[in-house]
Order: C-alpha cells, then structure tokens, then sequence
C-alpha cells in the first residue's frame, strides 16, 4: 500500500455513536447484557445438542453450527466495541480492522447459507417424513454446512481484498462502530463501478437466492402442513417452522436493507442501529426464540440437569 492509501501501522478512528456521548453510557450497557445472553444461550445449545443423545438429529447439527456462527460473529465485534464506548479513545489498530471486518463478511454469509440450509431440513422434515433419515443423512448433512462455511470464506475473501485496494487519501475515520463494509467503501475517495458490481452480485448469490429458496420451501411446507390431520404434530410442525422463520425475518430483513439499498449520509444514524440489530439483537435472540418454543431442548436441558 502506498501512503495515499495508509499505511498498515495507522489506527482506525470508530467513530460509533460519538455524536451521541449522552447515548453511549446507555448503549454500553445494554450492549454487554446481550452480550452475556449471547454466550450463555448459545454455549448451551450447543452442549445440550452434544450432550443429548435424543437431539443428535440434522435439526440440532444445523442449530448447533448456527450457534456457534452466532457465539463467533457476536464476540469479532462487542469485545471491541465495549472498549470503544467505555474508554476515552475510539480506535482499532489497522490488523484489529481488517480481522474484524473479514470475520465479519465471512460468518456473515455463512449464516446466509446456513439458514437455507435448515430451511430444506424442515421441508425434508415435514413433507418426506417417511423418508427424512434416508434424506438427510448424516453426510449429506455435513456436506452442507462445509459448503456453507466455504461459500462464506470465499465472499470474504473477495470482497475484503477488494474493499482493502480501494484508496482511503489519508482517511482513518470509520463512520460506525465495528470495521464493516459499506463504511470502509465509503472512506475511499474514488467511486468504484466493479466494486459497486460485485458486491450486488455477491449481495444476491448470498442474500436474495438463500432468501427465496427459504420462501419456496415454506410455501411448500405450508401446502403440506394443511394436510396434516393430527393437531400434536401439526402445532409441533409449526412451532418449529415458525422459530426458524423468525430467525430468518430478523437476520435477512435488516441485511437486505443495508447491504442490498444504495447508500447515502443522510442514513448514517439509521444505518448504525440496523447495524445494531444484525450483530448484537439477533444473535442474542436465536437461542431464545429456538428454545422458548422447544420442548424438545427443555426436556433435553432436565435430563441432564438431573
């Protein structure tokens, strides 16, 4: 890199929520609560769902990597961030940046994927359940979720050295409060037309294809749980279904928004608390909305309690 491009050994200024100081007291704690329920909820799917013979299904394999994406993508970004708002500096040495914003991109997309994923292993579930075990058999099931991980490490990859060759022109200031994409493109002082390019390419292959093949299979799942005669299994269909659903409104919603939307200044504020949202709210509340509606994981976590 040349200098106009800054060099490796300059810090990067978050400038987070330092328009708002009344604000980030507030932010601060509210951020390090969701950050405890994260570990705690999530490090407990996952021990339950190994723990738990009875939950050594494709449902808790799929729940149990999401939790750890979840666990992994929460603590690449509030450990720093924490810092940032409870001490007078706001910055990110330039390695501590560009981790930050690889990690980000790469369980980013994972997740995208993965959430396709479970979505098929609800339709295999509901609407081929005399063959499921045939279908979703055990290597199939890891093939999936390797794929998964290495579709999000090769976005990552391209968008992140990408992203890094744009020419900052001496700007260190990140107008957010982690290293994320759309705030590092918009430090460059020249305007990218590939760049612009393949991140809508990207934006749909990892945003938009996952999101209506999830739709297609809920369609479908729908028609078939119409059918269903037996009232146990039909509200057991649904509170599973309707978990992973909300998971998927929350998390794609406010993706798709910011990543999919040209951007401009007058969004910033906006854009940070959507931000917000994605990376700290949903993570928190994936085990909740998993467990909360499962009886199935509240049996499993008495059994070993006991």
């Amino acid at each position: 890199m040349d200098k106009n491009n800054g060099s490796s050994t300059t810090d990067f200024i978050l400038l987070g929520f330092s328009d708002r100081p009344q604000l980030e007291r507030v932010i601060s704690g509210v951020v390090f609560i969701f950050y405890v329920v994260t570990l705690v909820g999530n490090t407990t799917i996952i021990l339950v769902s190994y723990l738990d013979t009875q939950l050594h299904t494709p449902m808790y394999f799929f729940l149990s990597n999401l939790s750890f994406l979840d666990l992994c993508y929460a603590t690449s970004i509030i450990p720093q961030m924490l810092v940032n708002l409870w001490g007078p500096t706001k910055s990110i040495t330039y390695a501590g940046c560009v981790l930050q914003f690889f990690f980000a991109l790469d369980l980013g997309a994972t997740e995208c994927l993965l959430l396709a994923v479970m979505a098929y292993d609800r339709y295999a579930a509901v609407c081929q359940p005399l063959h499921y075990t045939v279908i979703m058999h055990p290597q199939l099931c890891q093939k999936m979720v390797l794929t998964a991980w290495l579709g999000g490490l090769g976005s990552a990859l391209i968008l992140c050295s990408l992203t890094l060759k744009l020419p900052r022109c001496g700007h260190w200031e990140v107008d957010n409060f982690f290293c994320e994409m759309p705030a590092l493109i918009k430090m460059a002082c020249v305007h990218s037309k590939v760049m612009e390019i393949i991140v809508f390419a990207l934006g749909v292959i990892f945003l938009l294809v996952p999101l209506s093949l999830i739709l297609i299979s809920y369609v479908v799942i729908t028609q078939a749980v119409v059918r269903i005669k037996s009232a146990a299994r039909w509200s057991k269909v649904l509170n599973t279904c309707a978990s992973h659903l909300t998971v998927v409104t929350l998390f794609y919603g406010t993706l798709i928004y910011m990543y999919m939307k040209p951007q401009n200044r007058s969004s910033q504020d906006e854009g940070k608390f959507l931000t917000l949202f994605y990376t700290i709210i949903t993570p928190t509340l994936n085990p909740l909305i998993y467990t909360l509606r499962n009886k199935d994981v509240k049996s499993a976590v008495k059994r070993i309690l006991t």
